[in-house]
């Protein structure tokens, strides 16, 4: 029993590997829905998803902390979906998303 408590003790530090992400959208006249996630230490990926029936451009802006904000445009068209990510020189501890949507 004492072996199985520190092996669990051990592992604890690997499960502390997600970071917060806040995500401010302004989604004018689409259907766009989002789903942000953490791909490693210093990437993190926002997969878009166009219910619509118009295709739509959308401004992604990712900021973490000191670093400049890295921004991604991209076109989304009706009924697909598509994935942007980002990598950063140091490790995110928060990440803050800015996303805006409008009509193409």
């Amino acid at each position: 029993m004492r072996k199985l408590c520190c092996v669990v003790l051990a592992l604890l530090p690997l499960s502390a590997f997600a970071y917060p992400i806040d995500v401010t959208k302004k989604i004018d006249g689409v259907s766009v829905d989002y789903t942000a996630s953490d791909v490693d230490g210093d990437i993190s990926s926002i997969q878009l998803n166009n219910y619509g029936t118009r295709d739509a451009l959308c401004s992604v802006t990712f900021t973490n902390g000191p670093e400049s904000p890295r921004r991604r445009t991209v076109s989304v068209p009706a009924g697909k979906s598509t994935n942007t990510t980002v990598k950063f020189n140091r490790a995110i501890i928060k990440m803050r998303i800015a996303l805006e949507c409008a009509p193409k």
